[in-house]
């Protein structure tokens, strides 16, 4: 007899094989009705950051300190934007990598496995004196980090202006821009001021808490960022021009705390990212799940994400989401035109089998962004997002070696039926 996902696969083949059928809830966003001025307005996602050999050690018994302790190390292919586009690039979209590589056994590793995915290496720089970007990483028995050291001076010295002004026209073209905040401030102006001159949509990642900062030259660029709560209140603090937030205590009393009591602590950093035109900010909270934020209500949210074109190569991701996944009314909330209003949305994680948690936030935004270039809204990519990120957790690389999509659609309508209104309201 054939399995559940045998069937659902079965399901979506036919489906692909016959006209999409209309659908009121999930609808292709930004897309013109002239289909003859459609083909001019597809692209491909561009993602401009850092390539690095990640050594991962995880200790078999607890690490005691000035000594050996018996485990095992790895080498897993990473770097956030690397590990963002590998992602995106398994979802079915075609990434346009800008990067810098060396001519080492990091690079050499790095740059076999990106042709292996048949994708573009015309955006990586590759040269005998770059010194390919290498993080080791201490992990402990539950796969979290412990302690990391990076050696990623290569991103910064290697990826500046003058290299990304090479693809200009690349940029201009994309449907959305990616930048980690691994790039020097220079090089992020420069980006995102190529991606400004076309309108095209700005992703932030902010990578640590400590290059978060470089939000504060770029901030009126940036459509999309995604922190962490640290990054979030490191982000606020830098905009507000002091150490206004504090960050989250996550001890088990704040940890066990509810989810509005939780944002609540957290609005007031959401608000500032806002205030300084950051139109959609998502804050990953782990196995807390995702405040999914903006200005308005629910139809100025997803108006949020017009700009993104569609992509030529994601259609299947679009097409197997319509497939599987029911209505959410969060259209009949109201919108609002005035300045001051509040409208967060809670996504919650799903359960996993944990093996890494390195790679979870990254496929995070990968899941993302590439459901937004094929046309889902906001709410329908945050969910795939989330989806995405339990199969990264459950793998033994950054970026599991294959994405499963009728369970990824499975995973995703069960996240987007949980996920609720948490904050609708003007801030005081």
């Amino acid at each position: 007899m054939e399995n559940r996902a045998e069937r659902r696969l079965d399901s979506i083949t036919r489906h692909l094989l016959l006209p999409l059928e209309s659908n009121h809830t999930l609808h292709k966003v930004g897309l013109s009705s002239n289909s003859e001025g459609l083909k001019h307005e597809k692209g491909e996602p561009m993602v401009i950051g850092g390539m690095v050999l990640d050594i991962h050690a995880t200790p078999s018994i607890p690490a005691n300190p000035r000594t050996t302790t018996p485990g095992k190390v790895s080498y897993v292919l990473g770097g956030v934007a690397r590990n963002v586009a590998e992602c995106m690039s398994k979802l079915g979209a075609k990434p346009f990598m800008i990067s810098a590589l060396g001519h080492d056994m990091a690079g050499n590793l790095l740059l076999e496995n990106w042709k292996s995915h048949g994708l573009s290496t015309e955006g990586i720089w590759k040269h005998q004196n770059i010194e390919t970007a290498v993080v080791c990483s201490v992990l402990d028995a539950s796969g979290e980090l412990a302690a990391a050291v990076a050696s990623v001076e290569c991103i910064e010295k290697f990826l500046t202006p003058e290299w990304i002004e090479r693809f200009r026209c690349n940029i201009h073209s994309a449907s959305i821009v990616m930048v980690d905040a691994n790039l020097n401030p220079s090089a992020l102006k420069s980006s995102c001021q190529l991606a400004a001159e076309s309108k095209i949509p700005m992703w932030f990642e902010p990578v640590s808490v400590e290059k978060s900062r470089r939000i504060n030259s770029v901030v009126k660029y940036i459509s999309f960022a995604s922190p962490n709560e640290d990054e979030l209140v490191a982000m606020a603090n830098t905009l507000s021009g002091g150490n206004v937030f504090c960050p989250i205590e996550r001890d088990s009393s704040i940890g066990k705390c509810s989810k509005e009591k939780l944002f609540d602590m957290l609005k007031p950093a959401v608000w500032i990212l806002l205030k300084n035109g950051i139109k959609i900010v998502i804050v990953t909270l782990g196995s807390d799940g995702v405040f999914l934020c903006s200005k308005g209500g629910p139809s100025l949210m997803r108006a949020s994400c017009d700009g993104i074109k569609p992509c030529n190569s994601a259609d299947i991701l679009f097409n197997i989401m319509t497939a599987s996944c029911p209505p959410k009314p969060f259209s009949t909330l109201p919108d609002s035109e005035r300045g001051s209003f509040l409208f967060a949305v809670h996504f919650p994680a799903l359960p996993a089998s944990v093996s890494r948690l390195t790679g979870a936030g990254d496929c995070l935004v990968g899941g993302t962004i590439s459901s937004l270039c094929s046309g889902l809204d906001i709410m329908q990519s945050v969910a795939v997002g989330i989806a995405v990120s339990k199969a990264a957790v459950e793998s033994e690389t950054n970026v599991p070696s294959a994405f499963n999509l009728a369970t990824i659609a499975d995973d995703a309508m069960s996240v987007y039926l949980a996920a609720r209104v948490i904050f609708h309201q003007p801030m005081l």
